[in-house]
């Protein structure tokens, strides 16, 4: 029997283990706030991004400026050379 998968609606954040739904507001602070305690114990060049080679050239560039300019890392990659 085929399981019937469904699209996420809203965004989910983990408590003690288990997703629950939230707003997006607390989805993006606590990701903010990960992003945030990385940097801070292990410096900006323990993150990296990846971004899509599918992606506009729009969405790559954003995607560097992030890394670079609001993280401090220039670990970006993608698979823009194959």
């Amino acid at each position: 029997m085929a399981k019937t998968l469904t699209r996420l609606t809203e965004p989910l954040v983990r408590d003690n283990g288990a997703l629950r739904p939230a707003t997006w507001d607390e989805a993006l602070d606590r990701a903010a706030a990960g992003i945030s305690a990385a940097v801070a114990a292990k410096g900006p060049n323990a993150l990296g991004i990846f971004s899509c080679s599918k992606a506009s050239n729009e969405v790559n560039f954003v995607a560097q400026k992030f890394a670079r300019v609001a993280v401090g890392t220039h670990n970006i990659d993608s698979c823009n050379r194959t």
